[in-house]
């Protein structure tokens, strides 16, 4: 359920979304969006009607209940459940809503292949651990499972696996070996007379290692605006937009004298005579009490630090030095918590920081309040 008891706005600019998707055509011919859990907060249905007008022909989701989601939305292109079947409904909603989904273990495989027997044929995919250690079958079980297709009903189109390092610097040799394990679980396939889609890279696979694009490519968290490598790979990243920006209003402005102490435990102390604005965003709207003394939010196009603890519906920011540059903070100004007017908004890589967390958090967690779509 959405978050309705606050004030905050979640601006979402589906044109941002658009642009990064577009660079990423650049480097391949099926870039396959990843809008997984509500489009990492950025709204499921509304990214996917977006990018389906921009030309993407798959679309990637978690759960399979996801999936039908999507696809009762009015979604006609193919779209993924890269988490699989869990329970009978799952099983279902492959056949009921033309889902495909990877495969991963022996149990899953011959429950979708019983289903099979009374819903007719089915497309999957087949999805392989090569060293992510979560879901997959290992790749020395590849001839066991092309084994176990032969006399189902069941057809794979799709091979996929999942790099664990390739957005951190010097793992080059990881990946390549997660690459060379893949490829095994493909010649397998070959072998057995299988020919499927190879899925190996995500954002940063796809942007550092032209090897692992195959013949399809994921895109996370780069479609949202953020450079998984941190500036350490090719100038594509300094051309991503950031999609989302969050904003509150401001409650009230009062001083803060040299020497007293605000918001709960009196963690912060004044040493200087100061005017704060108490922000309407709190711990209860997914902004976390982390950022208590940490965190920044920009008011008029500057920077105002937090001061003390952030509440559950309230934050305190220091705006001295922006009432001291002419301008007035007043009662309903809008405080933004993410990106923001002037030259030096917040990024998502700011907001994660001081959080003590990663982007795709602070988006998911973001994206439960109240959105609209620009």
């Amino acid at each position: 359920m959405m978050i309705d008891y606050n004030k905050l706005r979640v601006r979402i600019h589906l044109d941002n979304l658009r642009h990064n998707y577009r660079l990423f055509t650049d480097l391949h011919d099926r870039v396959i969006p990843v809008i997984k859990s509500d489009a990492y907060g950025h709204g499921l249905v509304e990214v996917g009607r977006a990018l389906e007008a921009e030309g993407a022909d798959t679309f990637a989701v978690g759960f399979v209940h996801e999936a039908a989601k999507l696809r009762r939305s009015g979604c006609a292109k193919r779209i993924m459940a890269l988490l699989g079947p869990v329970d009978d409904a799952d099983v279902q909603a492959l056949w009921d809503h033309d889902i495909l989904t990877p495969i991963s273990h022996r149990a899953q495989l011959e429950r979708v292949a019983e289903a099979a027997e009374k819903n007719g044929p089915l497309a999957i995919g087949l999805k392989f651990d090569t060293g992510m250690r979560r879901l997959g079958f290992l790749p020395e079980e590849v001839d066991e499972v092309a084994a176990l297709l032969k006399g189902t009903r069941l057809t794979p189109v799709m091979a996929t696996s999942h790099l664990a390092s390739a957005d951190v610097p010097g793992r080059e040799g990881e990946v390549a070996l997660q690459a060379k394990r893949f490829q095994a679980c493909l010649d397998g396939l070959a072998r057995a007379g299988f020919e499927v889609e190879a899925n190996l890279a995500n954002s940063a696979g796809g942007m550092a290692f032209e090897h692992c694009r195959l013949d399809s490519m994921r895109l996370g968290i780069a479609l949202y605006g953020c450079d998984p490598l941190e500036g350490n790979g090719p100038g594509l990243g300094k051309l991503l937009k950031p999609a989302m920006e969050v904003s509150t209003p401001v409650m009230q402005v009062h001083p803060l004298k040299k020497g007293e102490s605000i918001s709960y435990g009196w963690t912060f102390t004044a040493e200087r005579e100061s005017m704060v604005a108490i922000v309407g965003v709190g711990y209860a709207d997914n902004y976390s009490r982390s950022l208590s003394n940490a965190g920044e939010m920009v008011i008029h196009g500057r920077r105002a630090p937090i001061r003390g603890r952030v509440c559950m519906q309230m934050t305190a920011v220091d705006v001295t030095d922006i009432i001291g540059e002419g301008i007035e903070v007043r009662p309903g100004d809008e405080a933004w918590l993410l990106g923001g007017p002037g030259a030096n908004p917040i990024t998502p890589e700011d907001l994660a920081g001081w959080w003590g967390t990663i982007t795709y958090e602070a988006f998911c967690l973001l994206g439960q309040n109240p959105r609209e779509f620009l």
